[in-house]
């Protein structure tokens, strides 16, 4: 009998306590954020839906460019942001169920602004936390919210968050707001670069300024040139006709050769041939994000994806155990797109020998291998006037030209800069070299002890075969 007494007087407890609750509710006033946003919308917040779409943080300026096209489209509107502790890692619906409860004190504040980069040299202001009363595409009231990606909650990346009173009317305004920022993407036609931070290994993407390199500053033997611009600035220029009469677009391009005989070079030349097409650029621990490149590249084309030194990821699975896991990786990602896809691979390597056969021989992963030799005689020539200009004496060159036979492009980059500081050395002015400056600048290069600087320059020993020939080969 005790049992069922102390149950009833519980039971009564938890009844007063509701309706105490359920009053006190009903006395407090409601908060102007909560207000705001439910007044604008129509509806009682308890029957608000939120639609949330998620990006990269990479892609926040382009989000933004989305969000303001979207807006501009129903005659703007006015931005406001939320104050409160700990609203940077919660929804807005919570924020709003929360400040609603009085359990925290989340008020009407100022929005929250950073900075996004646009180009190489180039950034505007984006809403980091903020709120916008505005349409959706039907007419009914939303509310849009942009996240920018958080510096303490790594892998957030940034979101827009459309509240309404029906999901068809908010899944429709994240739709146009998302078709509009891949419209007005600030990716499209740069060239760029992903990287990692040390901030828990974040992927980055920086942007790189187009170099602008003329034909005859590209130094390669007769035709080589050509032939890669037709593989790949060719394909692009005659894409529709090719499509027309059944043929692929998807073309890989390894350039093979010593360290420093003009591949990246050369890489840098096709980057300015191409004005407006996005260029992805993979480099040392950047490959691992291969993935996230080629779906960019696939998003953004005509667009190029250059894997810098392949043959540190793409090595021969006979020269290990397991091989690399970055290999299937990049395999995956080559396959992965379309081959009416307007994407270029282009990889490069120093050491062709030890590639994948998987990745050098398949047809539609790599489909044309330029070897980019040591220069030869002409080239070596050419390569001084070019990097000597103005500077080089009016005497025969041919002398030193025999002198450097199995340099490299690099080398000769550095031959030029020792001869001008051994001219500002001699007479402060260096305003042209002499036949001596030159003369110095390479006997100091040849002697015994620069024999590593060679090798790193990848230019051949001139007493036997070139270091980077004699390193890393397996025995027979």
């Amino acid at each position: 009998m005790e049992i069922d007494e102390a149950r009833s007087l519980a039971q009564a407890l938890k009844k007063l306590l509701h309706e105490a609750a359920t009053m006190i509710d009903e006395s407090r006033p409601t908060p102007e954020l909560v207000a705001r946003v439910t007044g604008h919308v129509g509806c009682a917040l308890k029957d608000l839906v939120c639609v949330t779409q998620r990006f990269n943080g990479w892609e926040h300026a382009g989000l933004q460019r989305g969000v303001d096209a979207y807006l501009r489209a129903r005659g703007g509107a006015d931005w406001f942001g939320v104050s409160g502790q700990g609203r940077e890692h919660n929804d807005t619906i919570d924020i709003l169920s929360t400040a609603a409860r009085g359990f925290e004190m989340y008020e009407i504040g100022a929005v929250d602004y950073a900075t996004a980069a646009v180009g190489p040299d180039e950034s505007v202001e984006v809403v980091n936390f903020g709120l916008v009363l505005t349409s959706a595409p039907d007419g009914s009231p939303i509310v849009v919210g942009l996240r920018g990606p958080s510096d303490r909650y790594v892998g957030e990346g940034c979101r827009v968050e459309v509240i309404a009173a029906s999901r068809a009317s908010a899944t429709a305004a994240r739709e146009e707001i998302e078709r509009l920022t891949r419209r007005h993407d600030v990716l499209r036609g740069q060239i760029l670069t992903f990287g990692v931070s040390e901030h828990m290994g974040n992927n980055l993407v920086s942007f790189l300024p187009r170099p602008s390199l003329a034909p005859e500053e590209v130094i390669l033997p007769d035709g080589v040139l050509e032939r890669i611009e037709r593989h790949v600035v060719g394909i692009g220029r005659n894409a529709e006709a090719l499509v027309a009469r059944g043929q692929h677009l998807k073309r890989g391009l390894l350039l093979h050769g010593p360290p420093g005989t003009g591949k990246t070079h050369t890489v840098r030349y096709l980057m300015g041939r191409m004005p407006g097409v996005t260029v992805v650029v993979m480099a040392g621990t950047a490959v691992g994000a291969i993935s996230e490149a080629a779906a960019l590249a696939r998003r953004l084309q005509p667009s190029i994806v250059v894997v810098e030194d392949v043959d540190l990821v793409a090595h021969d699975r006979r020269l290990s155990m397991e091989g690399s896991p970055l290999l299937f990786t990049l395999f995956d990602a080559m396959d992965g797109i379309g081959a009416d896809a307007d994407v270029t691979f282009v990889l490069t390597t120093n050491r062709a020998e030890v590639l994948e056969e998987a990745l050098a021989n398949r047809p539609g992963r790599v489909d044309l291998a330029v070897e980019v030799p040591r220069p030869d005689a002409r080239c070596r020539a050419a390569l001084l006037r070019l990097y000597g200009g103005d500077l080089l004496p009016e005497g025969d060159l041919e002398p030193l030209v025999s002198r450097t036979e199995g340099m490299t492009a690099s080398f000769f980059k550095e031959l030029l800069r020792r001869a001008v500081l051994a001219g500002l050395a001699a007479d402060g002015s260096a305003e042209r070299l002499s036949a001596e400056h030159l003369s110095q600048a390479l006997e100091e290069m040849l002697r015994d002890h620069e024999a590593l600087t060679r090798s790193l320059l990848g230019a051949r020993d001139p007493m036997g075969p070139a270091l980077d020939e004699m390193n890393g080969l397996l025995p027979e």
